[in-house]
């Protein structure tokens, strides 16, 4: 795995002047080399070996003289547009000096250049948070970041709460197990690592710098917006216009994005049309009445269920994701989430003690952790339905009792989630043992005591304890429209 170290810089003028000859190698030149003080060797010594591949003296030893340490002074100097002398003038210790992203400028990029994420749905996760601004703070600006990309590519990202996320977001300091630690205030800011498995796209802060949302201290909206680029899979850029130009400048437009930003992303993710593919708006298509139509009064759910901290309503192949602490609500075709299911859910539960959800079609089931689809689905008899079962309506765990619900028609059976079984004596009739729910159940839902059965579009509240429908409201109020019944 290449990692992508995105470093931000304070604004820098690196404006050679035009009519300044070009250094040449003389015996002053050699003398004045020789007096620089170590620790501007030691800051471009440790400069190339992170961001230059210079290679490291075996006995420790910094020597300026080699052709080595030349060459490498060289490439930044080309890279940065300063005169290419290999000589550590004031130009170029005074960009070695300024903080900047953790990721390499040159590399061999041959072999990885083009690496991206296979979707068009990536999810990302904020574990640790900086000391310097409040959660809320943090969230709406790593949100505002994604959203850069997100303009420009049509790639959707979704805000998981956990460790299962394609990208995750953590404000660190110093060693922090991945091998690249950071090095205290200024310097490198943050670094993130390419698409891929594990650690790919992981984006880490360094939480001794002072992160704010203005223009004091360094700005979080655009470091990560950088960080962000490397974890879709773009390198460094030479532009000093570029968002990915390596450096950190204080004076980037509002929308960050330079023209040369947009074409590398779309370019990257050209496979994905996603303005097509991922709101396929199409006319006589179903999404966009379900877009139309998510308050209207007659809405209706075949499938509703928690998954970790949010809540996952499904209709026909349509999907919306609420999360307890956020306003807005995701939504899309199903497949843009998980990419392997492209038919419809019937039913879905979630069992909190495995961190998993179950989503139901027909007579399969899928298996789900985290936004990951695992495996291929399995047949609906792994539960212990007789072969005549072939679908079932709604599903719910019940925690306290550990048994998953299963409703069909007019009957219900009781798995028990700790044996493997289904419970003696099923299926009863729901009339029964749950009463006021006369009809056939669409979708079902287990919230802090009692089961939120969806009807219709109406929603009844049974008290599971008392065994009583305690109320009855609309199933478009949990989208967060305002009808009532």
């Amino acid at each position: 795995m290449h990692v992508m170290l995105l470093s931000c810089c304070v604004l820098v003028l690196l404006l050679p002047c035009p009519c300044s000859p070009a250094p040449t190698s003389t015996p002053q030149d050699e003398s004045t080399s020789a007096a620089e003080p170590q620790v501007d060797l030691k800051l471009a010594t440790d400069y190339l070996q992170r961001y230059y591949h210079l290679e490291r003296d075996p006995l420790g030893r910094m020597k300026r003289s080699g052709a080595s340490f030349t060459s490498k002074v060289k490439d930044m100097q080309i890279f940065f547009g300063l005169n290419a002398t290999g000589i550590l003038d004031s130009d170029t210790l005074g960009v070695m000096g300024s903080p900047r992203c953790g990721v390499p400028d040159v590399e061999e990029y041959s072999h990885i250049q083009g690496t991206r994420w296979k979707r068009n749905v990536i999810t990302y996760s904020v574990g640790r948070y900086t000391r310097d601004l409040t959660r809320s703070t943090v969230d709406s600006l790593i949100d505002s970041a994604f959203s850069v990309w997100a303009r420009a590519s049509g790639l959707t990202f979704v805000r998981l709460h956990g460790r299962n996320a394609d990208i995750m977001v953590e404000f660190v300091t110093f060693v922090h197990g991945d091998l690249y630690p950071f090095d205290g205030p200024r310097g490198t800011l943050a670094h993130a690592f390419g698409p891929g498995l594990g650690v790919g796209g992981d984006t880490h802060f360094d939480d001794d710098e002072r992160w704010t949302a203005g223009d004091a201290g360094f700005n979080l909206r655009v470091v990560a917006a950088h960080e962000f680029g490397h974890a879709l899979g773009l390198k460094h850029s030479k532009n000093p216009e570029s968002l990915m130009f390596p450096n950190y400048r204080t004076n980037r437009p509002a929308n960050l994005l330079s023209r040369e930003d947009i074409a590398n992303i779309r370019a990257l993710y050209s496979k994905y049309p996603v303005r097509v593919q991922l709101t396929p708006w199409l006319p006589g298509s179903l999404f966009p009445r379900l877009m139309q139509d998510r308050c209207a009064p007659d809405m209706t759910f075949d499938a509703v269920t928690t998954v970790g901290d949010a809540t996952f309503f499904f209709r026909e192949r349509y999907l919306w994701i609420k999360h307890k602490e956020q306003y807005d609500i995701k939504e899309g075709p199903i497949s843009n989430f998980m990419p392997k299911i492209e038919t419809s859910i019937h039913a879905a539960f979630w069992i909190p003690r495995r961190s998993t959800a179950y989503l139901i079609h027909e007579s399969m089931f899928w298996t789900v952790k985290g936004s990951l689809v695992k495996g291929k689905p399995r047949a609906l008899t792994h539960f212990g339905f007789p072969a005549w079962v072939q679908d079932v309506d709604a599903a719910v765990h019940i925690v306290k009792t550990a048994r998953t619900l299963f409703f069909m028609h007019d009957i219900y059976w009781s798995y028990n989630e700790n044996r493997k079984v289904m419970d003696f004596g099923y299926p009863k009739y729901i009339s029964e043992d749950f009463p006021g729910i006369n009809t056939t159940v669409n979708a079902a839902f287990h919230k802090e005591g009692f089961i939120y059965f969806f009807v219709g579009p109406q929603v009844y509240k049974f008290d599971y304890t008392q065994k009583h429908v305690v109320g009855v409201e609309t199933a478009n109020s949990w989208l967060g429209c305002s009808n009532t019944v």
